[in-house]
């Protein structure tokens, strides 16, 4: 338990202004718009790129301020490699649950079964860029990559691997010197504050960006595309809400607390998700939510950014499924040691995708460049859906990645329960004494 100060609340803003309502209005009048008007949808693109483009210009600095003052607030490197070993093991863990309940029922269902196509037929041409992007996905590829050429290079070119291995790192060598990284923490912490703020200015253009990004999602793709591969899509998103709803649901049962109200907790940050269909745009968010919630702040900026990398589960229910769919489409039969090595082969290539829009896909391909016996060049078929499919993965990856920190808070002994139950009572709660400017809801 942390602090057992009394519980402040503040003032609800008015419905208009609240994040959430204003997101969600946002995607309604995109949808509208790229029904309506397609070639007016499709030209509103540059909206939702350019806010994507803005919160990742702050995703490596709010990453590594995060984790390099919440290491160095550990004091001692023991409790750094404890909550470390804590947070990864939950990750193999769910992780290889959400494959291996992609393979299940993609067994059970078939969506793919009955479409007898002939992979020859199919346009490679179309899925070559993504192999091409996938061609260094394996794990040799995957660990030099995390190593960047400079300290500086890794926050300058913003991968988050990248950042993470500099951050903590850094952090270490910070808890390693003691007293005498006072200084240098007393300006990281002045400059967390700066950014943080930062993050509350961009957070208002997020309705724009959401707008945008549908619009151009339905003007492009149109509404009836889904018909194509409907099942596959139902398939997917029933499985998703299986796993949200049932396993993280059970989990956060054992844990004390009602998934749904997390849920709801999170509305404004699930809705901008949903519109930019992209979980890392709602990273500096979660951040704020998860210590405004009663979160212990060194927890948070531990397992919130890796999570992001390697507690992806939306991403690995679609690879299972999106494999075993390609292979009952052009016939091939894959044994059980077969859908086994599946499963080994994705549990690393998913570790590297970062939670952008199009990672999965390209995930996928190096998934299947690795398992000769489905063909790649089948990747063709979910092409048309895949961006409708990338919302539910970045969305389940999201909640996931919410649902680990909690848990791991609370092995840790720091989760103020009385911050964290008025949070999901949805009662407005002033920032912790330690935390930044908190994001509007």
């Amino acid at each position: 338990m942390l602090s057992s100060s009394p519980i402040q609340t503040t003032a609800r803003l008015p419905f208009h202004r609240q994040l959430y309502v204003q997101v969600l209005a946002a995607i309604a009048l995109g949808v509208l718009v790229g029904y309506a008007w397609p070639s007016v949808g499709i030209a509103l693109k540059p909206l939702g790129d350019a806010f994507i483009k803005l919160v990742k210009m702050i995703i490596a600095p709010v990453i590594f301020l995060t984790i390099v003052t919440g290491i160095a607030g550990m004091r001692e490197l023991r409790a750094i490699g404890r909550v470390a070993a804590k947070a990864f093991g939950y990750f193999l863990f769910f992780s290889t649950l959400a494959l291996i309940l992609g393979l299940i029922v993609g067994n059970l269902i078939q969506p793919g079964a009955g479409l007898h196509i002939d992979p020859a037929t199919l346009d490679s041409g179309k899925v070559a860029d993504y192999a091409y992007q996938a061609h260094d996905q394996t794990l040799t590829g995957f660990l030099m990559a995390i190593i960047p050429s400079t300290l500086v290079s890794a926050i300058a070119d913003g991968d988050i691997l990248q950042v993470l291995f500099v951050a903590i790192l850094f952090g270490i060598a910070l808890t390693m010197i003691g007293g005498k990284a006072a200084p240098l923490l007393h300006v990281l912490d002045s400059a967390s504050h700066a950014i943080f703020r930062l993050v509350a200015l961009l957070m208002k253009a997020a309705p724009i960006g959401a707008f945008g990004a549908i619009a151009f999602t339905i003007g492009q793709y149109g509404v009836g595309t889904l018909a194509n591969l409907a099942g596959l899509v139902a398939t997917f998103y029933l499985t998703s809400l299986l796993f949200v709803l049932v396993v993280l649901g059970a989990v956060a049962r054992l844990a004390g607390f009602n998934i749904l109200h997390l849920i709801r907790y999170l509305k404004a940050e699930l809705l901008l998700v949903l519109g930019t269909s992209s979980s890392e745009a709602a990273l500096p968010s979660l951040i704020e939510k998860m210590e405004r919630a009663g979160c212990r702040k060194s927890v948070v900026g531990l397992v919130v950014p890796t999570g992001y990398s390697f507690n992806l589960d939306g991403t690995n229910i679609y690879m299972t499924l999106a494999a075993l769919f390609i292979a009952q489409a052009t016939d091939v039969h894959l044994s059980l040691q077969e859908q086994v090595l599946l499963l080994l082969v994705a549990m690393i290539s998913s570790k590297g995708a970062a939670a952008v829009t199009g990672a999965g896909f390209i995930t996928l391909a190096a998934t299947l460049s690795i398992v000769p016996s489905v063909p790649v060049a089948g990747m063709a078929l979910i092409l048309g859906v895949d961006r409708f499919m990338s919302e539910c993965r970045s969305l389940t990856n999201f909640i996931g990645n919410a649902v680990a920190t909690i848990i791991v808070s609370a092995w840790e002994k720091g989760l103020d329960r009385e911050r964290f139950d008025a949070a999901m009572a949805n009662i407005p709660l002033d920032p912790t004494p330690d935390m930044q400017e908190v994001v509007p809801d």
